[in-house]
């Protein structure tokens, strides 16, 4: 407006800017005003402030430079690399405020035709210098953060699709996660979820730290914004509902503020340094973000353990709860018990009598039971074997019976198979007689046979041994041929193996005279070299000279400054006398607090170490009780360790204030004197600065002469750097054309070689064709001779197949004739099924019959005394039966 007046319809920021500077202004004190303004765009942070390169266009969607969003050590958080621009007046930050909208990203929606795609964070932070009644500087902090949220979005109702539907979903996170942040700040939850968005991190301290928020809730009056009207308004109302502890602004002293603005200006040099130099540390972009990561993840880390921490001592309540319930519980239950264990007592000793009793009748029945059932069992045996020998006694005499009967009709068929094999006998006789005869005649024509074939065999046989002498000889012959071609390739590669010797030599003598041309040729210019540099002996020579005046001149100077300084000298040794007295009373001062605190800290340590011990062996007698008491006494403990060690550092800050002001006034008296002597120094510099001007024209004139004969000496080595060249290229060529001649001798030999090669190939070949000719004739012969041997064994074949004919008719007749013999005439005996099955009847001895007795009644209580004691039937559980039993009942 006009006269730097707002409008009537200005925002809640223009007016808030406009306030912070009339107030500045009215205090008439000395201030700086430093402004931030970044975009929060797709959980990725941008600095709309910071500059644009001229050789990009400037889109919409330009990819804009991230910014990291790291931790700064003291539960806040700082963007590293964001520009910070001071300003000065109120319409400045309105420029930079429209400067740095005109960068945020927004875009035409079905609901709003310039939506806000992101949140925006615009930052003022104000410097104050302030004087105490004391005259000391202070500068007093201060920060406003003015936040515009971008609001939630309905997809569906504002058409938003792909990178729009994307953005929409991404403010919808962040504003969800700051509604989780709202909530859990309003129940006063132990974990608070600010690190779940990067929103609810730069706003940590806005929401839950120490300052003053103010929400604006921006909503519509339309019918049919009715359900985001209210979502706003109950957001709204939450976060009102959030409890800040504010603090005033932070001051610190002037000289504190500079000190760190050096510090911070040093360690910038450094880096300005190292970087122009490189020789500083340098980290690869990766890895820095990773290590910021893997901070991000411990601090996440540890957040979480706190968050188990106070799990963990909840459960323990409630476990507490529960145990004093049951000890409750366990107390009636004890008296109870007591009652009860004095009846089970009682009613005990009223069974062990009836149990006594019990058990005598109990093992007196069972004496009895024992007699009876083994006088059953001996009676049961004899009985049973009385029976087994009357049944064996009627099976012996009906096989008797039987026996007798198939003797006699075996008899009978005995003597008729007898008269019938004899009758055989006869006519088997004559046949196999004449069988005889035709196998004889059979065997004499075999034997002619396998003469002619031994005949045929034999001649094979000598042929084949006449054929492998002659195979011998030619493979004799292609041996002796092919050794004299491999005698040939050797020599060959003799002449090769000459050739390259020489080759060799040649080399090494052309080397060696190559060798001695370059030493001569630096002997001659070593001594042009020595000429060069016994000039520029005598040119430093002159140079050393001015030096020795120029150096006596000013030690003269030098002498006259010393005088002056000696007073310099005897003031800062009283300064520094009485400030090392100061220096030795606190390091004293130091040593002492030093022993007090370690031996506080060395008893505090035995002391928890010994009651640890002590309540560990408690803890495990009845760990759920103890937790809790024995967590309580450990925490009064450390309480009241840490108070006795922070009033004993309050004590001390005292002591060291008393002597930092002490110390003050001897630097405040240094200040003073130390001026006057600068101002003394600052004369005597400028006189030796014109002296040295003067000199310093001498000096360069000598440096000219300097340079002229560095040049000389450079044109000398020129010359030697290109005659040494020349012989190089020389050598070069020589040895390319030794080696081009070694080149051609070697193709020649390899030539040579191929020649060899081929003629003792033509040879082979020839050698080998003859083999197989006769190989091919020797096969022929063969095949004649194994011709005739084959028409031999053929003929043999047939006379055997009509021999095999006529003894196969004799066989027939005599197989008829056996089968009508043993067929038809010779009987066989047929079983009736009446012989009985040979079978050995077993009968007893007179000592098993005797053991089937029953023992005497005194031998049968003995052995059943033996075998059951009364102590260990007295040691058994009594079972008693419910069911009553007959004395005279039957025992299995």
């Amino acid at each position: 407006g006009p006269n730097g007046e707002l409008p009537p319809d200005a925002g809640v920021i223009p007016r808030a800017v406009q306030q912070i500077f009339d107030t500045l202004e009215s205090q008439n004190a000395e201030y700086s005003v430093k402004v931030t303004f970044i975009e929060l765009y797709n959980e990725e942070i941008t600095d709309l402030l910071a500059p644009e390169e001229l050789s990009k266009v400037a889109v919409e969607d330009k990819q804009k430079k991230q910014l990291p969003l790291m931790e700064d050590g003291k539960g806040g958080v700082l963007i590293r690399g964001i520009e910070e621009e001071i300003v000065t007046s109120a319409s400045e930050i309105f420029t930079l405020l429209e400067r740095g909208s005109s960068k945020r990203r927004t875009a035409e929606t079905l609901l709003n035709k310039q939506s806000s795609r992101s949140h925006s964070l615009f930052s003022i932070t104000i410097h104050i210098k302030e004087a105490t009644p004391e005259g000391e500087e202070l500068i007093k902090c201060g920060k406003l953060n003015l936040v515009d949220l971008a609001g939630s979005e309905n997809i569906s109702r504002s058409g938003a699709r792909e990178g729009r539907a994307r953005e929409a979903g991404e403010i919808n996170k962040s504003l969800l996660t700051l509604g989780r942040v709202i909530n859990a700040l309003v129940e006063h939850l132990g974990h608070v979820p600010y690190r779940d968005s990067k929103l609810t991190r730069l706003l940590r301290d806005s929401l839950g730290g120490r300052t003053k928020t103010c929400i604006i809730a921006t909503v519509s009056p339309a019918v049919h914004c009715l359900e985001e009207t209210l979502s706003t308004l109950d957001y709204a109302h939450r976060a009102k509902n959030i409890k800040n502890k504010p603090e005033i602004n932070q001051k610190m002293m002037k000289s504190t503020l500079i000190k760190d603005l050096y510090g911070e200006i040093e360690r910038l040099k450094a880096e300005v340094y190292a970087a122009r130099e490189k020789n500083g540390v340098y980290i690869p972009k990766e890895r820095y973000y990773q290590e910021e990561g893997e901070r991000k993840a411990m601090a996440d880390q540890i957040e979480q353990m706190g968050i188990t921490i106070e799990t963990h001592q909840k459960q323990l309540e409630e476990v507490q709860d529960k145990y004093d319930a049951q000890v409750r519980e366990c107390s009636n239950l004890s008296s109870k018990l007591d009652a009860t264990e004095r009846n089970l007592e009682k009613t005990c000793k009223q069974l062990a009598n009836t149990q006594d009793d019990l058990r005598n009748c109990q093992y007196a029945v069972k004496e009895r039971d024992f007699i009876i059932s083994e006088q059953r069992k001996a009676e049961n045996a004899l009985t049973h074997q009385a029976c087994v020998l009357r049944a064996d006694l009627e099976k012996s005499l009906q096989d008797n019976a039987l026996l007798f009967s198939k003797i006699a009709r075996e008899d009978k068929l005995n003597a008729d198979n007898r008269s019938v094999v004899d009758n055989y006998m006869s006519e088997l006789a004559q046949q196999v007689a004449s069988l005889c005869d035709t196998v004889n005649g059979s065997v004499s024509k075999q034997s002619e046979h396998l003469n002619c074939v031994e005949k045929l065999c034999h001649s094979f046989q000598h042929a084949h041994e006449t054929d492998v002498g002659n195979m011998k000889k030619k493979i004799a012959a292609s041996r002796a041929m092919f050794v004299s071609h491999i005698e040939a390739v050797q020599n060959v590669v003799h002449l090769h193996k000459a050739s390259c010797n020489a080759g060799l030599d040649n080399i090494s003598s052309l080397a060696s005279s190559n060798a001695l041309s370059l030493a001569e040729f630096l002997t001659l210019k070593d001594n042009e070299v020595k000429s060069i540099f016994d000039d520029l002996q005598s040119t430093l020579s002159t140079q050393a000279g001015e030096m020795a005046i120029f150096a006596r001149d000013l030690r003269q100077r030098f002498n006259d400054s010393i005088e002056s300084t000696k007073g310099i000298s005897e003031f800062a040794d009283g300064f520094f006398r009485n400030l090392l007295e100061e220096l030795k009373k606190l390091e004293n001062h130091a040593v002492n607090i030093d022993d007090i605190q370690m031996k506080s800290i060395t008893d505090f340590q035995k002391a928890y170490e010994e009651e640890s011990k002590s309540e560990e062996e408690k803890l495990i007698a009845d760990v759920t009780t103890l937790v809790c008491s024995h967590m309580r006494r450990q925490k009064e403990k450390v309480n009241a360790r840490l108070t006795n060690l922070r009033e004993t550092a309050i004590e001390n800050k005292m002591f060291l204030d008393g002597h930092v002001t002490s110390m003050e006034g001897f630097t405040t008296d240094a200040k003073r004197k130390w001026q006057a002597f600068a101002m003394q120094a600052e004369n005597d510099a400028k006189d030796s600065a014109h002296y040295s001007a003067a000199k310093h024209c001498r000096m360069e004139l000598l440096l000219q002469q300097s340079v002229s004969t560095a040049e000389s000496v450079f044109e000398t080595w020129r010359g030697t750097r290109g005659a040494v060249n020349d012989m190089g290229t020389k050598h070069v060529s020589t040895m390319t054309s030794l080696i081009r001649d070694i080149s051609d001798s070697n193709e020649q030999h390899d030539l040579e070689v191929s020649a060899a090669r081929d003629a003792a190939e033509e040879d082979v070949a020839k050698c080998t064709g003859e083999i197989i000719q006769h190989v091919d004739q020797e096969s022929e012969q063969k095949l004649g001779i194994v011709s005739g041997i084959v028409d031999t064994v053929k003929e043999h074949t047939r006379s055997l197949e009509v021999f095999r004919e006529d003894q196969s008719v004799g066989a027939s007749s005599i197989k008829v004739k056996a089968e009508e013999t043993f067929h038809q005439r010779y009987m066989d005996y047929e079983p009736s099924g009446t012989t009985p099955v040979r079978s050995e009847p077993e009968v007893p001895t007179k000592g098993t019959i005797e053991s089937l007795r029953a023992m005497p009644m005194d031998a049968l209580l003995e052995e059943f005394r033996e075998n059951n004691s009364y102590e260990s039937f007295e040691a058994k559980e009594l079972k008693p039966s419910l069911i009553p039993r007959s004395p005279l009942t039957q025992l299995n």
